[in-house]
């Protein structure tokens, strides 16, 4: 099985900052939302049981791309809701990001 799901958030949300110095570096925005993700699946998931997991996280013009790939073929678990959730993940981490 396997899952792939694309996020992109509220850039309006951002779109404040994008004009101050308190904006996050396009590194770290990647950083922040990969590590949740990549965290969300661990969470529900054990490591031995994922055969594959591929995170492409991007962010170009205040636009944050998150897919997710899931492949554990032997759990019995809804790796669609999982990617899905872990886009989620990453996009709450970043808006949590701009906040701070």
């Amino acid at each position: 099985m396997a899952a792939a799901v694309a996020v992109r958030p509220r850039p309006a949300a951002w779109a404040a900052l994008a004009a101050t110095e308190r904006m996050p570096s396009d590194e770290a925005v990647v950083e922040t939302a990969a590590e949740a993700a990549q965290g969300l699946v661990f969470s529900r998931l054990k490591q031995s049981d994922v055969d594959d997991l591929d995170l492409t996280v991007t962010f170009e013009d205040g636009t944050l791309t998150v897919d997710v790939y899931v492949h554990a073929p032997d759990v019995d678990a809804d790796l669609d809701r999982i990617a899905d959730d872990a886009a989620l993940a990453a996009q709450a981490a970043v808006d949590d990001l701009f906040a701070e």
